[in-house]
């Protein structure tokens, strides 16, 4: 939670389906400015699943994903590396300027900022046991460089991934990523952006989106298939942190006009919200 004198902070994590269109990047990078003319401080993280799967096939290599993880051989990181530090940061940092945003893009191993060691296999019962390849566990956010950013009016924007001590590189899911920075850094919120803005009992129906998730529905909603796939680890880890000092987590669509000012007003008629109660 916010401590004594100190600008609030958001912690964003933004998906590279958002980051497609420049229009949306433009969108988010409005928002974002939107919070700091208020007084916030702002962490920025990306991801860029489909920007790295078109580089990937243009490479001539096939994505590979199981139980919605990537599979990262020496090959695809080098791919990782082109496509996430390259043209989606690039991209995203020049539409934040353009917005008046003072953006320092950046990636997990500026700094050791984000300090991981490899996977473990993984033993996935009847599939057998996984090496992931060059993927990441995080084991360290370091906290005081991001502060020492956001003490300059800067906006860092990292790029997820992650270096060891002894340098090496490793792919890290930007879920898991922004999870351990928004701990770390005890933000008061945490905005999760996906195209679709937030879970809906029914997503064909826009009057079906939960505007509050506790620990009990997600699990029900789970159950019943409403919450799927890469969405079940997203939510569980994400109410998790709320034990972790995380003030606030929402679910939105980042480039939706006056959506951040809405959300960090407590509205309600954006996102979805996790909440133990």
């Amino acid at each position: 939670m916010a401590e004594l004198n100190r600008n609030p902070l958001a912690v964003i994590k933004v998906g590279g389906d958002t980051l497609l269109d420049p229009k949306d990047r433009l969108g988010l990078a409005q928002n974002i400015s939107d919070l700091l003319a208020v007084g916030w401080h702002c962490v920025l993280l990306h991801g860029g699943g489909p920007q790295l799967n078109r580089l990937q096939e243009l490479h001539g290599l096939a994505p590979i994903k199981i139980d919605g993880r990537r599979l990262t051989g020496e090959a695809d990181l080098l791919v990782v590396k082109q496509a996430l530090c390259g043209e989606v940061n690039v991209d995203l940092v020049s539409a934040l300027i353009a917005s008046g945003v003072s953006a320092f893009g950046c990636h997990g191993a500026s700094g050791l900022l984000i300090q991981a060691t490899k996977r473990p296999p993984i033993d996935l019962g009847v599939k057998g046991v996984l090496d992931f390849g060059e993927v990441g566990d995080v084991v360290n956010v370091n906290a005081p460089l991001l502060r020492s950013m956001l003490e300059a009016s800067v906006v860092p924007v990292i790029a997820s991934l992650g270096v060891s001590c002894d340098g090496r590189i490793f792919n890290i899911n930007a879920d898991t990523t922004v999870a351990a920075i928004a701990a770390a850094m005890k933000a008061d919120l945490l905005i999760l952006s996906t195209k679709i803005g937030g879970i809906f009992e029914d997503i064909t129906k826009p009057e079906s989106r939960l505007s509050v998730v506790t620990p009990q529905i997600a699990e029900q909603l789970i159950g019943r298939g409403v919450i799927t796939d890469g969405m079940i680890p997203k939510v569980r880890e994400s109410l998790m942190l709320l034990e972790q000092g995380v003030g606030s987590i929402v679910i939105a669509n980042a480039s939706q006009a006056g959506g951040f000012l809405s959300i960090a007003s407590n509205s309600k008629n954006i996102g979805t919200r996790l909440s133990h109660s």
